[in-house]
Parts: C-alpha cells; structure tokens; sequence
C-alpha cells in the first residue's frame, strides 16, 4: 500500500461509488475474466481498480472502457494513449523527461529513445474518457490523473475520491499525493497542470481599486482551501504597493526576500486586515462548501480568462474542478465545461488543434460574464 493511503475498498463501498454513476452497471467481473483482461492487454488492474470492476461494469456510455465486451482495438488504444501522448510531444513539442539521456538531435533518433525509455514505466489504466489509475498489482490509494499528452493533472486522491468529484461533484479537501514513478514528474514539477495546486496565472491589476480586488480573491481562493506559491503573495503585494495602496505591513510583503518566503502567509494576514478585506469575506453556511466564495472564484477565474491573465485550458479546468463539480454541477456552466472537455479531447490534442476551442473557451467566459451574476439555471 502506497503512503498515506485510504483504507481498501471493498465490494459494498465500491457498489456505493456505483450507484452514483450515471451509467448502466452489468455483473462485475469475475476473478478470471480480471486475469484475462491483464493477459490479453499486457498489464495489471490496482487492487481498488479490480475490487470496483469486480462489483459491477459500468456501461451504456463509450466514455467506460468495457473490459468485457467492447472493441478489442479500441481498448488497445484506451491504453496505449497516455504512451503514446507523450510520443507525441517529444515528437511535435519538444518534451524530454529530465531523467532520460540527453536528447539527440535527430527526432527519429529522439523518439527511439523515447519509446524505449516508456516501455518501462509503470502502465496507466483508462477509468473512465480520459481519466486513468495506475496499473500496480496490489496497491491501491493511487490517485486518478487526467491525461492529455503530457498535460496531467490530478482528478481525484484515489478512485473512491475521483468517482465523487466526477459525478457527484464532492471531494475531497486533502491535498492529492502523486505516488508512481515517472508520471508524477508530471503533477509534480513537470509541464501538467495540477488543479489541486496554485492557480497558474499572472497579476493583472492596473489600479489601486483592482490591487485591492486581487488581493480579495487570493484570500478567497484560500478560504475554499487553494494553495498559493509565496511569491504570488509577494507579487500580489508590489502590484497593490506600485500602485499606491498604503497599509503598514504591505512594504514588508512586497519586499521580502527569497530566503523570507516563510514570512509570506502572515504578512498577507496582516494586509488583508489592514485593508478590512478579512471582515466581508463570504461565510460558509449552506450544504455546499464556500458556495458563495466559489461563485465569486468562478467570475474572476473567467475574467482572467478574457483578460488573459489565466490560460483558457487552466483555467477551464480549475472552474470545472473548485465551481462546476462542487457547485452540484450547475446547468449554467455547463457549456464551459462542454468547451473544455472539447479542448482536452484526445484528438483535437493529436492534431494539434486547440486555438478553435480554446476560443471557445473564451467566448463562453464572455457570455457568462455579461449576464446576471450568479447566472442563472
């Protein structure tokens, strides 16, 4: 068992997860149909992966790979494809793994390496569309990561937390764990994007009346649970203090040094209350945690989104996993997320085509942002 791992998962927990799905559930695997699968694709299922197949098979919706009777070539490809994504960008977008040898300069060259060097690293397992579990015999807490070429992030800490961010739209608020070599270079440094993580943009702001506003929403994101890198506080605090907003403790904040990053946290707590910021902060007294912070999260993700200050894509992703998911999947975001899934479609990425939808992305944002505010169902 992997550290800090939940507890097994067992047949009546997994059929618990089951029924919030919305799919058909055939009789669940059996041990030797388990064993077959493995043998005919060359790869192993984790313990909490199994004991869930075993429960029942998910079915009815192309986005569930059928281990028992679906297209033998479509499954090969199902697992082929997070190999073969990262092929891809070696090829196409000059991704080389740090720990490989030094990439030669000829591509064919390259991508022999490549190839060899993936035949080694631990399988993923499609789960469900794009969302896939390691393949580690007898291990489970493994989390579920999202894979698109080699933007990968995490989607869930394990199976039982992934199934209940997808379609129940909770999760869990414990900080996910990358666990297997080589992809977790991936969520844990490398090019993918974590929605788990700091929110990947850049400061914005252009006057007083804006710094003060940036400075709200990062304590907002904070408040729901979001991390944030020190230097985006102290980047926070030299914006509002270029631009002439006067506390006491922001000159101290905006001038700290990189050996005084530890001091980041509560210098932003002593801005915030010099400001009055901490005072109007939304509270949390409905069923769905910080609801009323999410939807102020939500708008100003989409204004960065048209502003440019936050990647259509990163941007989509953190709005589907902190607003659409734990907002009990609001039919007015669900375009956004439509535009979304169609960024991350597996093709669209293969042909190298996401300015059509990261657009839409955009327009959507626009759309949103010019009607009433939370929109309307």
């Amino acid at each position: 068992m992997t550290a800090q791992s939940p507890p097994p998962l067992t047949l009546e927990a997994a059929r618990v997860l089951q029924n919030m799905l919305r799919a058909k559930i055939g009789p669940g695997l059996s041990e030797r149909e388990l064993d077959a699968v493995e043998a005919r694709f060359g790869f192993t299922f984790s313990a909490d992966h199994r004991v869930f197949l075993a429960a029942g098979l998910p079915h009815g919706s192309r986005c569930w790979p059928d281990w028992r009777n679906g297209d033998p070539e479509d499954l090969a490809s199902r697992i082929s494809q997070p190999v073969e994504g990262v092929l891809f960008d070696v090829e196409h977008n000059g991704f080389w793994h740090p720990d490989w040898s030094p990439r030669p300069a000829e591509r064919s060259d390259a991508l022999q390496i490549a190839r060899s060097e993936l035949a080694t690293v631990p399988q993923l397992v499609p789960v469900y569309s794009h969302r896939y579990l390691p393949g580690t015999a007898g291990e489970w807490g493994h989390p579920v990561l999202s894979v698109h070429q080699t933007d990968i992030i995490f989607y869930g800490n394990d199976l039982a937390d992934y199934i209940r961010h997808e379609f129940t739209g909770r999760a869990s608020r414990l900080p996910a764990h990358a666990t297997v070599g080589f992809w977790s270079y991936f969520v844990g440094g490398g090019p993918g994007i974590d929605v788990t993580a700091p929110t990947p943009h850049t400061p914005y702001a252009v006057s007083a009346q804006e710094a003060v506003e940036y400075l709200r929403m990062l304590a907002l994101e904070r408040l729901i649970g979001r991390q944030h890198h020190p230097h985006q506080l102290i980047e926070a605090g030299l914006t509002a203090l270029v631009l002439d907003v006067e506390t006491e403790s922001l000159p101290l904040l905006a001038g700290l040094s990189r050996t005084e990053h530890e001091s980041a946290d509560v210098l932003f707590d002593q801005v915030l209350a010099e400001l009055g910021l901490t005072v109007g902060l939304p509270a949390d007294d409905t069923g769905i945690p910080w609801e009323a912070a999410r939807w102020e999260l939500v708008r100003w993700w989409l204004r960065m989104i048209m502003n440019g200050s936050l990647a259509p894509g990163a941007g989509g992703d953190v709005i589907t996993y902190e607003g659409w998911g734990v907002l009990a999947r609001p039919r007015s975001l669900q375009p956004l997320v439509d535009k979304v899934d169609a960024y991350n479609d597996w093709e669209v990425i293969r042909r190298g085509t996401r300015e059509q939808p990261a657009a839409a992305i955009v327009a959507e944002a626009e759309r949103l942002l010019a009607g009433p505010w939370p929109p309307l169902d």
